[in-house]
């Protein structure tokens, strides 16, 4: 399935930080972030991708949901801003160069968008799972793509 939802005209404006605040977002990726999000409630993971643009290794982290066959999906919701994050343009250029990092391992996997009644039944579960994803989507006019990660066979590795 393709990668295909444009940015919409009405949300949230996502700012840039520069240098400084890529170098922060990958010191909390691993350290604060997935504690505050699981005082929440919410498991979150650590996504590497292949910068579009750059080719550099990137990393962002996510909130993640069980999907089917032991699948995780994530959204690209940016908290309901006008565009998707980076992170969604990565995946969409190298959908098969996708790793993330989880109960301490890393996977590799292979990212897909759900569309149509798929999506619409992976978007039901995570809005009863965290209703704040139906929030940023009342933010914004673009619809928030949810992303199927499916392991790549045999790829688990222990986290060193």
């Amino acid at each position: 399935m393709s990668f295909d939802t444009p940015a919409g005209t009405r949300g949230l404006a996502m700012e840039s930080g520069g240098p400084f605040m890529v170098w922060m977002d990958q010191l909390m990726a691993r350290r604060i972030v997935r504690k505050v999000f699981s005082t929440f409630g919410l498991d979150v993971l650590v996504l590497s991708t292949i910068g579009r643009k750059s080719g550099i290794e990137r990393t962002s982290q996510v909130c993640w949901f069980p999907g089917k066959d032991g699948s995780w999906l994530i959204v690209a919701a940016a908290g309901g801003t006008r565009v998707n994050p980076a992170w969604y343009y990565n995946i969409a250029a190298y959908p098969d160069e996708v790793q993330i990092e989880i109960d301490g391992r890393t996977v590799a996997v292979t990212a897909e968008q759900l569309h149509g009644a798929e999506r619409a039944e992976a978007w039901q579960q995570i809005t009863a799972a965290a209703h704040r994803f139906a929030g940023f989507q009342d933010k914004t006019d673009r619809e928030l793509p949810v992303i199927r990660l499916t392991s790549r066979s045999g790829s688990a590795a222990p986290q060193e």
